[in-house]
């Protein structure tokens, strides 16, 4: 399958429907046709052919978001380039290194960032800068557009061919470039796709950055692989994003957001008077999802579907069907179509229904590999399936439930804690805005655990009422042994919480 012939959405999609709106920028106001759309893609495709950018050349993207970048993007697939997504929140040192690895030969950058670019111009050798204007009225980008000679034809290209690469968070040792092919895109549409009612139809919102696998696939480009229309966010702002879904002109019917996105919006005074009436999926990942926050929006009408993906897996590789919820909530779902998941023991057996293990996945949305990483490809694939370092189970009925990541369970008194599971069981005290639980050293029991709370305006906690709530939820081990007050928690440009940085802080 992998060996098919990859077509091009755009030129799809501007046959198909010409007037029908591809991307709505909210922050620019400006919306594109499918028409408008493909003359773009085609005439940056010619500017970036005209510089010398030919198949399985690698180009960056330097941006928030904004409907420019999915110009771009279709543009280097057009033309068989491999874009590379670069984090606009790295500095330029940690920037420099992903743009030389990649080997980058030109970077797209957008002017609000343009601060960084001076440093990276001095540790990269990349020949061709190209800035954007988020507002589309000037710019390289805009420039080009109108000078370059259109390319309207896709350079033939296989479902095997690598079309772009992200690199990993890097928050320990260096980080990773995950690479993608068309053929993981296409079968993400399908699987992905065909479990969140997707079609011509749907109108797509993204707030997640696009640097982010999760904000590029859905609700982006499972929306263009069916023909229907894409929001772009540039930054996410819980009233804004209210008064979006509540849009009757918009007609949102899907988003995925993080959990901290929910949380803000369903904090806020506008959410009891908003319409999501026209909403079909919501969907939630990146980090367990608190159940109390499910149940918040269940029950003010709105489904929550959690799921579960990785950059490695092109995004969603569990998720759940509207029809499982409530019943189900709390689990992260089934696998989608056209990928396979287990549960692993440490011992490298299969693990019994209800046994916690490592959570191993392999079909044809799994990434090919890292880039140049040769031994990060040797440690994360086992006969062909990818172990995921994170901790889970699954019931009698096939559903999976995703308990922590390997690196964030500790040990206390030779006892291994979850933290996923004693956030959840705090989140249910009211005056808990949001909480991460670590573990901390300890000379007598190894390891204790540590409640860093943010507690909701005018509430206070104490580690008292922490252990008297978690009482007959969770065995005494799991109960904190320390409670650590803060403003906010810290989280990368994707909203999951930097655990790491918490251990530095407190431990």
């Amino acid at each position: 399958m992998n060996d098919m012939l990859v077509y091009d959405w755009i030129a799809e999609n501007a046959q198909r429907f010409p007037d029908k709106p591809a991307t709505i920028d909210i922050h620019s106001g400006r919306t594109h046709s499918y028409a408008d759309m493909h003359e773009r893609v085609a005439r940056i495709a010619g500017h970036l052919t005209s510089i010398g950018i030919a198949k399985g050349d690698r180009v960056g993207l330097l941006s928030m978001n904004s409907s420019d970048m999915l110009d771009i993007l279709f543009a280097c697939w057009r033309i068989g380039a491999v874009l590379t997504m670069l984090n606009f929140r790295l500095t330029a040192h940690e920037l420099a290194f992903m743009v030389s690895d990649s080997g980058a030969r030109a970077v797209f950058y957008d002017s609000d960032l343009a601060v960084v670019i001076p440093a990276l111009k001095e540790k990269t050798e990349v020949a061709h800068w190209i800035t954007m204007d988020p507002m589309g009225q000037s710019g390289d980008l805009e420039s080009a557009i109108g000078a370059a000679a259109p390319v309207y034809a896709q350079t033939p290209q296989l479902g095997t061919d690598l079309c772009m690469i992200m690199y990993s968070s890097g928050t320990t040792g260096t980080p990773k470039g995950v690479m993608f092919n068309h053929a993981q895109f296409y079968f993400i549409n399908a699987g992905s796709g065909s479990a969140s009612n997707a079609s011509s139809r749907m109108v797509g919102i993204v707030a997640l950055p696009l640097f982010h696998i999760g904000g590029l696939v859905a609700y982006t480009t499972i929306t263009f692989g069916y023909g229907g229309t894409v929001i772009v966010v540039r930054g996410f702002e819980p009233r804004g994003m209210l008064g979006l879904f509540g849009d009757p002109a918009l007609g949102v019917t899907h988003f995925l957001g993080v959990p901290a996105m929910y949380n803000a919006m369903q904090a806020h005074p506008d959410f009891g008077g908003t319409d999501f009436s026209r909403v079909q999926t919501m969907s939630c990942g990146a980090e367990s999802v608190p159940e109390s926050l499910l149940r918040t929006w269940y029950d003010r009408g709105v489904v929550i579907r959690e799921g579960y993906g990785m950059t490695e897996t092109c995004a969603a590789a569990l998720m759940l069907d509207e029809r499982d919820i409530p019943a189900k909530i709390g689990a992260a779902g089934r696998p989608v179509r056209h990928c396979e998941a287990r549960i692993m023991r440490g011992d490298g057996v299969e693990a019994a229904i209800g046994e916690l293990g490592e959570i191993w996945m392999r079909g044809l949305n799994i990434t090919p590999g890292y880039w140049n990483r040769p031994d990060a490809n040797a440690s994360s694939f086992v006969d062909g399936w990818f172990r995921s370092g994170d901790v889970g189970r699954q019931d009698e009925d096939g559903y999976f439930y995703i308990e922590d990541r390997v690196k964030d369970m500790y040990i206390t008194g030779g006892e291994n804690v979850y933290p996923a599971e004693v956030e959840n069981a705090l989140y249910a005290m009211e005056a808990i805005h949001e909480v991460a639980v670590i573990g901390l050293p300890d000379p007598k029991w190894g390891e204790y655990g540590c409640a860093v709370i943010v507690p909701r305006p005018g509430a206070t906690v104490t580690i008292e009422e922490v252990k008297l709530h978690c009482g007959d939820r969770l065995a005494r081990y799991k109960h904190p042994a320390r409670l650590e007050l803060v403003d906010a928690l810290p989280r990368n440009a994707t909203g999951k919480v930097l655990k790491f940085e918490l251990r530095e802080r407190f431990g």
